[in-house]
C-alpha cells in the first residue's frame, strides 16, 4: 500500500464512522500565543476543547500538518541521527467533541490496524495510564477493560504520568491516554527479547504509532486540574510510523515518503544513501545522517512557506530559517554542495505529495525562490565564516604556543551572527593543530539562552469567572457587533493577570463587544469601558483561541458592573482606510509586478499601512 493509500484510507474508514473529514490548519498558527506551530493534531482544537468556540461537527477526521522544533515537544537534534525522529510530520486524527469516549476510540484504532491495514496482532502492545498519587488521579480500569477484549492481558503495559498522561503544554486540555506501540522486530529477535520490555525504552524497532488521548481535565497555571465541561477523544497516528510499518521498512526513511527526496538527492550530490553500510563504514553513516536531514528539512520549510510563514530573523521566521540553514550546513560539510541544492527538491516533494495538500502545487515557484534566495544568502556567510576561523587560526599558529584554543567567545559569535557550525570550526581549527575552547563557547550559549527565556518569560494567570449570568448560551465565543455599531452595553465575564519582564497587565472578556480583534495585520481596537463609578481604558484587543480579550493596565472596581463599551472612533476610521488601501496597493503590484505577487504580511494602524510581498524580477 503506498503512502497517499494509506492516508487516504485512514480518512474513508472514519468517515465511514460518521466523522466528517476536515482540510489539515496551516502548520503556522495565528491567533495563539502560546505556539509558534502547530505541533500536535489537536492543537487547531483547542477552543473547541475548552468551549470557547460552538462544536458544529462532534465527530471530525484529518491529517494535520505538524512541527516541532522547540519548546517541550522538540524532535530536532534526533532528526537524521535516527530513523524515526522528524521536523515536519503528519499526524492522523480522529476526534469526538463530547460524543463517544474510550470504548469506541479504542474499538475503531483496533478494527483499523488489524481488520483494514491488517497489521499482525502479535506485534502489537498497548499501554494504558497507571494512575498517579500526586495528582489524585487513579488507574484507567475503562481503558484496560476494553483493551481486555481484544488483546491479551500481558500486552497490556501500565504507563505512567510522563508516557501516558498527554499534555500539550504548561496549561491547557489534557488526559489520560492509551498507545498502540509496534514491534518491527525479527521472529528471532522477538523470541530472544520479550517486546513488552521494549516498549517506551526508544528501541528504533519498538515504536509507537498511535495515541489515544481522553481529554478530560485542562490543566490551570497554578498547576492544578479541573473537569473539562465534556469529555473529548483526540487521537493522533504518526503518518510516517505508520507507512514505515505497512510497508515492512526498518526506518521511516526507507519507505515512499522519502525515498523520491532522497533519490533526487543522491542525483544532485553523486553519493547514495545506503543504510544497510552505516554501521560499518563511519563515512557512509555521516552521508546517510546528512541526506535524511535535507530529506526531513525540506518539508518543513516548504510546508510553512507555502502557509505563508517566510524565513527571517525572528519568531516563527527565525525557526523556519534555522531548519534551512542546518540541512544547508549539511549538505556543505558531508555532501560536499557548494552551490543551492534545497530549491532543487521541491518540484519533487510537490509532485509526491501535491494531491494531499495542493498548496505545494500552487505555490511552488514561490517555495522554490524563497529557498534559493535562502541558500545564496548562506552560502556568502558561510564563505565569510570559513575565512575568519582560517585568519584567527593562522594568527594563534603563529604565535607557537602550546595548547592554543580557539576562543569560545569568537566560536560564539560565528555560530550565534552567522550561522557557522561549531562542528565546522572545530573540525578546521583541527586541520591547524588546535582546538576550540568548548567550555567557554557552552557558557557563551547557555547565558544566550538565559536572556532569550528571561526576555521571553510571560506569567499567565487562570481565568476567574465572575459572578455576571453570560447573556448569549454558554460556552458560545464573545458576541462581536463591531461592524455595526461602535459602542454597546457589555458585562466583564472572566478576566485574568499577565505578568512580564517589564510591566503587569490584566486581560478582560466581555459576553459582547464593539472591539474589533487584532486580526489580519489590522490593529486590535482601542476605547473605553465606562460604569457610573469607573473608566478603563483598553489598550488593544486581541483573539486567542477563539475568545476576544481586551487588555488594559488596571481591574475596575467594580468588575460585576454595567459598563458601556466605547471604541475610539476616530482611530478605528483611520485603520480601516489604511487598510482598503493595502486591498488597493495589492491590486496595483499585481497589475504592475504581475499575478504572482501575494501578500505576506502587513501591518494596519491609524497612521499608516505595510504591505509585505515578494517579488523576484525586476520592473521598471
Amino acid at each position: 500500500m503506498d503512502s497517499n493509500k494509506v492516508r487516504q484510507t485512514f480518512l474513508d474508514f472514519f468517515k465511514s464512522k460518521g466523522h466528517v473529514i476536515v482540510p489539515s490548519a496551516p502548520m503556522v498558527v495565528k491567533g495563539d500565543p502560546t505556539l509558534m506551530f502547530n505541533n500536535s493534531g489537536m492543537a487547531p482544537f483547542k477552543d473547541l476543547f475548552l468551549g470557547n468556540a460552538p462544536i458544529k461537527n462532534p465527530r471530525i477526521a484529518d491529517t494535520q500538518k505538524c512541527l516541532r522544533v522547540s519548546g517541550k515537544h522538540n524532535d530536532l537534534e534526533e532528526v537524521g541521527v535516527d530513523t524515526y525522529h522528524h521536523t515536519m510530520f503528519e499526524m492522523l486524527g480522529n476526534w469526538s467533541f463530547g460524543d463517544y469516549f474510550k470504548k469506541d476510540a479504542i474499538a475503531w484504532a483496533w478494527e483499523l490496524l488489524t481488520e483494514v491495514y491488517k497489521i499482525d496482532k502479535e506485534r502489537l502492545y498497548v499501554t494504558v495510564f497507571e494512575g498517579s498519587k500526586e495528582e489524585g488521579l487513579a488507574f484507567d480500569q475503562e481503558a484496560y477493560d476494553t483493551w481486555k477484549q481484544f488483546i491479551s492481558e500481558d500486552r497490556i503495559l501500565n504507563g505512567n504520568k510522563k508516557d501516558n498522561f498527554w499534555e500539550m503544554g504548561d496549561t491547557g486540555p489534557c488526559g489520560p491516554c492509551s498507545e498502540i506501540h509496534y514491534d518491527g522486530r525479527s521472529l528471532s529477535e522477538r523470541k530472544k527479547v520479550s517486546g513488552a520490555t521494549l516498549v517506551n525504552n526508544d528501541d528504533p524497532q519498538v515504536i509507537e504509532i498511535w495515541n489515544n488521548v481522553f481529554m478530560e481535565f485542562e490543566r490551570k497555571a497554578d498547576g492544578s486540574l479541573v473537569k473539562l465541561p465534556k469529555q473529548h477523544v483526540d487521537t493522533g497516528m504518526g503518518f510516517e510510523r505508520l507507512v514505515r510499518v505497512l510497508q515492512k521498512k526498518k526506518s521511516n526513511y526507507d519507505t515512499d515518503v522519502f525515498s523520491p527526496i532522497l533519490e533526487k538527492i543522491e542525483e544532485l550530490s553523486g553519493l547514495h544513501y545506503r543504510p544497510d553500510d552505516e554501521e560499518k563504514h563511519k563515512a557512509q553513516l555521516i552521508i546517510n545522517i546528512a541526506m535524511r536531514v535535507i530529506a526531513d528539512h525540506i518539508r518543513a520549510i516548504s510546508f510553512s512557506i507555502a502557509d505563508g510563514q517566510l524565513p527571517s530573523n525572528t519568531g516563527a521566521g527565525y525557526v523556519i530559517r534555522r531548519i534551512l540553514r542546518r540541512a544547508i550546513r549539511y549538505g556543505y560539510q558531508s555532501l560536499n554542495m557548494r552551490e543551492p541544492f534545497m530549491y532543487r527538491l521541491v518540484p519533487t516533494l510537490a509532485n509526491q505529495m501535491g494531491e494531499a495538500f495542493p498548496e505545494l502545487k500552487s505555490q511552488k515557484m514561490l517555495i522554490e525562490k524563497v529557498i534559493r534566495e535562502e541558500e545564496l544568502s548562506f552560502f556568502k556567510t558561510l564563505e565569510y565564516g570559513l575565512k575568519r576561523i582560517d585568519n584567527v587560526c593562522v594568527e594563534l599558529s603563529n604565535q607557537h604556543k602550546e595548547n592554543s584554543l580557539v576562543d569560545g567567545k569568537v566560536v560564539f559569535e560565528l555560530y550565534d551572527t552567522y550561522g557557522f557550525p561549531v562542528d565546522l570550526t572545530s573540525l578546521i581549527a583541527r586541520g591547524y593543530g588546535l582546538d576550540i575552547d568548548e567550555k567557554s563557547f557552552l557558557s557563551h550559549l547557555e547565558e544566550q539562552k538565559n536572556r532569550s527565556r528571561a526576555a521571553a518569560t510571560v506569567d499567565t494567570d487562570d481565568w476567574i469567572f465572575t459572578a455576571v449570568q453570560w447573556r448569549g448560551e454558554k460556552g458560545q465565543t464573545v458576541e462581536f457587533v463591531g461592524y455595526e455599531t461602535l459602542e454597546c452595553e457589555s458585562y466583564i465575564t472572566r478576566y485574568r493577570k499577565v505578568k512580564s519582564k517589564t510591566k503587569e497587565l490584566f486581560q478582560l472578556v466581555l459576553d459582547v463587544t464593539p472591539f474589533y480583534a487584532e486580526s489580519g495585520g489590522q490593529v486590535g481596537d482601542t476605547g473605553i469601558l465606562d460604569s457610573p463609578n469607573d473608566i478603563v481604558q483598553i489598550l488593544d484587543t486581541k483573539r486567542e483561541n477563539g475568545v476576544i480579550i481586551h487588555i488594559t493596565d488596571k481591574l475596575p472596581e467594580n468588575l460585576t458592573a454595567h459598563f458601556h463599551a466605547k471604541v475610539d472612533g476616530e482611530k478605528r476610521a483611520l485603520t480601516q482606510s489604511n487598510h482598503s488601501a493595502t486591498h488597493l496597493l495589492h491590486a496595483a503590484l499585481r497589475t504592475v509586478l504581475g499575478t504572482h505577487v501575494e501578500q505576506k504580511g502587513s501591518l494596519v494602524n491609524e497612521e499608516h499601512l505595510r504591505f509585505d510581498f515578494l517579488t523576484f524580477q525586476s520592473n521598471t
